[in-house]
């Protein structure tokens, strides 16, 4: 099957410096803008979502706030949350697992890894808790009651032409999905990269649980997209101006046609 895929900006903040973005870097006090998407694949007629973001009350509550709301931003590329089947969580940090319950008829895919670190002895401590938002994972534990959530351990197909991989890291269960479309493979990396730079010039993103795993997934996740230009990093703005805007939506870009020209530390 070939996907249509979108990526959908309902956050940004741009009160950032490199320093927040990659470790031991030499420009460390530069500004460093992040963007915050969810994405949209579309295959004949069937829609999942990867990732759900935050809403205006977890936006309130951290002080980071946002330019719409994800449900209403798929709501402009006439998705309904309501009616959507299957909702791909790459890892359960706030900006990427807030609204669950606003997809009533959705089963969610998660690493059992991810799980068991959003809900185990790591979260004793307030650094590596810092990124999760316990209502959001408790949301996720009564799907698991309800039966709505489906668990991989590692590499799984969500649907054809629809993959995750675990690759950990950034967050112990964090997976990436790899996609099939009609212009080559693609490969939603999510934060197993943040920006392009972090897996082009291997310079780790600070909030990481693992070392090691966060700079082989650099390499896993090339090698799903087959190149760097088919790789879609989870918060860099790049992808704005690489990718074709959307014809109607000015918050949404296609990412299945591939960037307006070939990604590389030289290019960007």
């Amino acid at each position: 099957m070939q996907w249509t895929v979108h990526a959908i900006k309902y956050a940004e903040r741009n009160a950032r410096t490199r320093g927040d973005s990659f470790v031991f870097d030499d420009h460390a006090a530069a500004a460093h803008g992040m963007d915050y998407f969810v994405w949209l694949l579309e295959c004949d007629g069937r829609r999942i979502v990867v990732d759900t973001g935050y809403d205006m009350a977890e936006a309130a509550r951290r002080d980071r706030p946002i330019l719409r709301d994800p449900v209403e931003a798929l709501g402009a590329l006439g998705v309904s949350a309501e009616t959507v089947d299957t909702v791909i969580i790459t890892h359960l940090h706030y900006d990427h697992a807030g609204g669950l319950d606003r997809y009533p008829a959705a089963t969610f895919h998660l690493q059992a890894a991810e799980m068991a670190y959003a809900t185990g002895p790591c979260m004793c401590h307030d650094v590596l808790q810092m990124p999760f938002t316990a209502d959001h994972v408790c949301e996720m534990v009564r799907h698991v009651y309800a039966g709505r959530v489906v668990f991989h351990d590692g590499s799984a197909e969500v649907a054809p032409g629809v993959r995750v991989h675990c690759v950990g890291g950034h967050s112990r269960g964090l997976q990436v999905v790899e996609v099939d479309t009609g212009h080559g493979p693609l490969c939603l990396a999510s934060d197993a990269s943040h920006y392009y730079e972090n897996f082009l010039a291997a310079k780790p993103f600070p909030i990481v649980v693992d070392m090691q795993p966060m700079l082989d997934g650099f390499d896993t996740i090339q090698q799903l997209g087959g190149g760097a230009s088919r790789v879609i990093p989870g918060h860099d703005p790049l992808v704005t101006s690489l990718f074709p805007v959307h014809e109607t939506v000015p918050f949404a870009w296609r990412l299945d046609v591939g960037p307006s020209r070939a990604v590389s530390l030289d290019t960007l």
